[in-house]
Formats: structure tokens, sequence, C-alpha cells
């Protein structure tokens, strides 16, 4: 059965790109045009809207999106399934996690799985840990390796590996801004502390509840994408950070900034696998889901 054009929107849906989705499917951009006029006509509406400089999804194209998703993903179940009951699983797995988490966790959690299942192909995609649980969710990972958030979605499923302390940390270097380790912590001195946070995720929705429920108003110096960045600024002394422990114990640059003992303490974070209960009845997902402990 061939899926190719199926696949093909989908690149496409997620990148409206003509030139990357066609890169990623490998084929030329001009294949992958004629693959979507082909299926638009075979379904009598238009599912994007192209000119020169860009490409939007039109209603039917995400109605289509979901159908085209839905498709792939029993297509591949009823196949593992199969291949489940012959003995052997084949197929292909992609991972999404922070590169903290890549080198933190992968291999311990890899190893034995490629020697016990090796016609099973793994695609690992690193990025800001605060986009896993949304990418899960859009079926653009099958499973991801990310923080369980506040409130996990109903569709989701969680399996704990690790747990991680929430830590606050400043420069090696002395500096004149960096506030005390008092107890109750002195809201003059934090409201003049440069902070440098994350842009969005658990971390920073802990830091953010943990400055309100002491009335102080953080002096937000930067927001980035990633807690390996804030590492780096920190050690550079451009403010205070608060990042997973986990992440500083494996940077290079932990020797270029400390840790700060502020009470009351940020809530650990527990980090585990991330994956929607519709694609745990996948025989390769579930394989590997079995595999963490």
């Amino acid at each position: 059965m061939d899926f190719r054009p199926l696949k093909h929107f989908l690149a496409l849906a997620e990148t409206l790109h003509f030139g990357r989705a066609s890169d990623s499917c490998h084929v030329s951009p001009s294949t992958l045009s004629r693959t979507i006029q082909q299926l638009e006509a075979s379904l009598g509406v238009r599912l994007f809207v192209r000119d020169n400089r860009s490409v939007h999804l039109t209603r039917e194209g995400r109605l289509f999106q979901r159908y085209a998703r839905d498709a792939l993903e029993q297509w591949e179940l009823m196949r593992h399934s199969l291949m489940s009951e012959a003995g052997e699983l084949a197929g292909e797995i992609s991972i999404y996690c922070s590169v903290t988490a890549s080198y933190s966790f992968l291999y311990e959690l890899l190893s034995e799985f490629r020697l016990r299942h090796p016609r099973i192909e793994l695609k690992l995609h690193t990025g800001d840990p605060a986009d896993a649980i949304h990418r899960v969710l859009g079926g653009d990972e099958d499973i991801a390796i990310t923080a369980r958030p506040e409130t996990l979605p109903r569709q989701l499923a969680f399996k704990p590996i690790a747990r991680s302390p929430l830590v606050f940390i400043a420069p090696d270097e002395p500096a004149g801004w960096v506030p005390s380790t008092a107890f109750p912590p002195q809201a003059s001195e934090w409201a003049r502390a440069p902070m440098i946070l994350s842009e969005t995720g658990l971390a920073r929705e802990r830091t953010d509840a943990w400055f309100g429920a002491l009335g102080i108003k953080p002096h937000i110096y930067a927001q980035v994408g990633g807690n390996e960045a804030i590492v780096s600024m920190v050690g550079l002394g451009f403010g205070i950070g608060v990042v997973p422990k986990i992440v500083l114990d494996n940077s290079p640059l932990a020797d270029r900034v400390r840790l700060l003992d502020i009470q009351p303490a940020l809530s650990p974070f527990d980090v585990g696998l991330c994956v929607t209960e519709r694609k745990l009845r996948n025989p390769l997902i579930h394989a590997l889901w079995g595999q963490a402990h």
C-alpha cells in the first residue's frame, strides 16, 4: 500500500514550506507539488492556500490533516501488530527530548532496547523541553522525555524515570546584586536581581509562583528557550537562573556557576516518558515503554 501521498501532505502541513518538506521526504519540490495537486483533485477541495511567499492550510486541509494522521497511525498499528505476532518488530519511533535528557537518560534507556529490537529505527529530535508535550499531543513525535506537568492531559500516559530538584544558580564570580540566602527571602534584594528564566514550561511556572507567593515582582533580564542556555548566561555573569539540577550536573559550564541555598525551595521535577494512550497500543511504542524503569 502506498501511503507516500499522505506522508508528503503531512510533511508540508507541518513545515508549510515546499523546500523543507521536499527535503524531509527526499523528493523534489515539483514532485511534492504534483502530489498535493493530485490529492486536491481527488478530494475536490483545496488543502493549501499558496502564493510566492507563503503556504497555509485551508479549513479542509486541517480536517484532512487529522484524517491523514489517523490513517497512518492505524496502518502502522496493524502492521506492527502482525509483526509482533510473527515474533519480530520493525519500524520507526521518533523521540523528542532536551539535549540534557539525550545524554542523561537515552543511553540507559536504549542500549538494551537496541539489542532486543535491532530492526526498530530510532529518530531523535532535540529542543526546548517546554515543547515536548505539545509535540506529542500534536502527533509530531511518538514519545518524549520530559518533566511531568502540574496537570497531565487526560489523553497522555506518563512513566517517571528520574527526579531532579529545581535550583537557583548564580555566577561563580562575586556580584553585588546576588541576593543573600536569608530566610525569608528579602523582597528588596530579589526585586533588583537580574533573572534569566525559561520563556515557558514547568520551571517558569514554578518560578513565577515562587515570586508571587512572596509578593516579589522579579526583574527579568532575559527569557530563553532551553535550560542549557540559562546556565551559559549565568556563567557569563548576566544574572540569576533557575534550572533543573540535572541540567547543571551535566553542563560543561557547571564550574562557572554556584548553587544558591534558597528557602523555600522549589518543588522538584519528575522526569519521564510521555506518550498518548492511543500510541501506547502500538507494539513498537509499547516495547520501548516497557523498557523504562
